[in-house]
């Protein structure tokens, strides 16, 4: 017997069929292996027995099915590898501006913005890479204000910004905490290299350290309790396949953590950008620096690479070859200004973008409103937002459980139907499918999606494979970008509803961990809003009935 649901068959050995999509309780056994490694997550949970997007059977679908517009997908996130070969051929070009004229041709405010925008510079070219954590930035607006008192000191129109004050003393206290031992931590390890690597000179003239031989100078210098000391300090790097090159780099990030992220009398806005982050009005600040720093930081090029890799190269596939990429920065290593991300996601919808990729987070928001405003700006303009739930793994229907931006006001209710939070999955068919450091939650939640070793691009020309939220975001974002590139007349919303819908539901329960750190089986439907895993065929297909409505 044989059921059709949105032009999929679903053979009797599943347990039950949903309305808008299917529900699977019982495969056949995985045939998960080397060759899908890299691309698990195209594949087709009925034809492969692996729980993917259905991605190359909706391809399929789409043969002699014409294409009715390219799609510009604007992420807002770090510096994107633009000169990567497997995206250079999809980056959005701003057709209406001259290069390097350093004129606004096109009267956006924004001088020569050719491929997006960087709001972590200035016009001389510097860049932020290090900001205040938001908490920091509370602390430092509010202290004067609210430090030394009570909840019953406090006007009612203020009572909001205090308990988020009181929230990120408590935050900062603990950070400032972890980040000095963490110091500790890589101090030990720089100057333990640095002794251990002159000490054992004699034996590794060229560095070149093995836990074979370093296991035989301790059993013939088993009495030398210094030698030893450097020698148990080497096998450790060895075990661990650490360099000097990773050394340096977390070193560089523990001392900035400590002299920029949690400084409260570092102001990177003063320091480099100049602009008053307190006014949403005061714009134009800036510059058109899209890939600086992309030997340090790679978050953008990975959520790109998911998104818009072409398929010229054999190592990676695409979700979809006829869309367009804008570059907009507003993630340093810390947080991002909530007026910064406001100011990106209106550019974005002012410029022709038609999804808005964030795949990025935090636990406080000075400025939420301006976030909200421009949330529904885009709504206006048809802009569907799809961000990422985060890798907390917490439940953030919880009280205290918080994940900007998002789509509601401090009341709970949402403000907008344009906007999605995704989570993560694996492939595995059991208890283990949520992605272990993923949050989730029936109310905050809208939808999951494969996040977990996934082949993506990191700048240079590398690759590597990812896992996280921000992956599980920029999947979602592909199927998004698919679905308006051949049924353009649907709106923001309509498209929200058939991501939602067309998913695939998944009678499984699995363990999570609850607020007192006790685990519990849950039913993944209970972790999202949806209850189900992103399906881009059977989207597709109701996307076409959707059309002809």
């Amino acid at each position: 017997m044989l059921y059709k649901k949105f032009g999929t068959y679903i053979c009797c050995f599943l347990l039950g069929i949903l309305s808008d999509g299917e529900i699977i309780s019982q495969v056949k056994p995985s045939k998960f292996n080397k060759e899908f490694a890299s691309q698990w997550y195209y594949q087709d949970l009925l034809n492969d027995s692996i729980p993917g997007i259905s991605l190359i059977k909706a391809y399929e679908s789409l043969d002699n099915i014409p294409q009715k517009q390219n799609v510009i997908i604007a992420i807002i996130d770090m510096a994107m590898d633009i000169d990567h070969k497997d995206l250079e051929d999809q980056i959005w070009t701003n057709i209406d501006e001259i290069p390097n004229n350093n004129i606004d041709d096109d009267n956006n405010g924004y001088i020569d913005d050719i491929h997006g925008w960087n709001f972590l510079g200035n016009a001389k070219g510097e860049n932020v890479l290090f900001a205040n954590y938001e908490y920091t930035r509370i602390i430092r607006k509010y202290d004067s204000v609210f430090k030394d008192k009570g909840i019953n000191d406090i006007s009612n129109d203020l009572k909001d910004d205090f308990l988020q004050y009181r929230r990120a003393k408590k935050k900062y206290e603990e950070r400032l905490t972890y980040a000095k031992n963490d110091k500790a931590y890589i101090d030990y390890y720089d100057m333990g290299y640095l002794e251990a690597s002159i000490a054992l000179m004699n034996y590794f003239p060229k560095k070149k350290y093995t836990k074979r031989k370093l296991d035989s100078l301790k059993s013939l210098y088993k009495d030398d309790k210094i030698l030893n000391a450097h020698l148990d300090y080497m096998l450790v790097y060895v075990e661990y396949k650490l360099t000097p090159k990773w050394i340096q780099d977390y070193k560089q990030k523990a001392y900035e953590r400590l002299d920029k992220l949690l400084n409260l009398d570092y102001d990177e806005r003063l320091a480099v950008i100049g602009d008053d982050p307190q006014d949403i009005t005061n714009i134009g600040y800036g510059n058109n620096q899209v890939n600086n720093n992309t030997h340090i930081i790679s978050h953008a090029t990975k959520v790109a690479g998911t998104i818009a890799a072409t398929t010229n190269n054999p190592k990676v596939n695409k979700i979809d070859n006829q869309i367009q990429l804008m570059s907009l920065l507003v993630s340093p290593f810390g947080n991002e200004h909530d007026k910064d991300m406001a100011l990106a996601i209106r550019y974005a919808a002012d410029n022709g973008a038609k999804v808005i990729n964030i795949s990025s987070g935090k636990e406080f928001s000075l400025y939420r409103k301006w976030v909200l405003d421009a949330i529904k700006y885009a709504e206006e303009k048809q802009v569907l937002i799809i961000t990422s739930a985060g890798n907390g793994a917490q439940n953030l229907d919880e009280p205290l459980a918080y994940n900007y931006p998002d789509d509601t006001d401090k009341d709970g209710n949402e403000v907008a139907a344009n906007f999605i939070k995704v989570g993560g999955t694996s492939s595995s068919l059991d208890k283990n499918i949520l992605y272990k450091y993923s949050n989730y939650g029936k109310r905050k939640v809208d939808l999951f999606a494969p996040g977990v070793k996934i082949l993506t691009l990191t700048p240079d020309n590398q690759y590597k494979l990812e896992s996280g939220t921000s992956i599980s975001c920029a999947v979602v974002s592909g199927v998004a970008a698919l679905i308006r590139s051949y049924y353009p007349g649907l709106s923001a919303s309509q498209v929200k509803e058939i991501l939602m819908k067309s998913g695939t539901s998944y009678d499984i329960e699995v363990e999570v961990e609850q607020s007192d750190k006790t685990k519990k089986m849950i039913p993944f439907s209970e972790l999202s809003k949806s209850g189900k895993i992103v399906n881009a065929y059977n989207a597709l297909q109701m996307a076409k009935q959707f059309s002809l409505e």
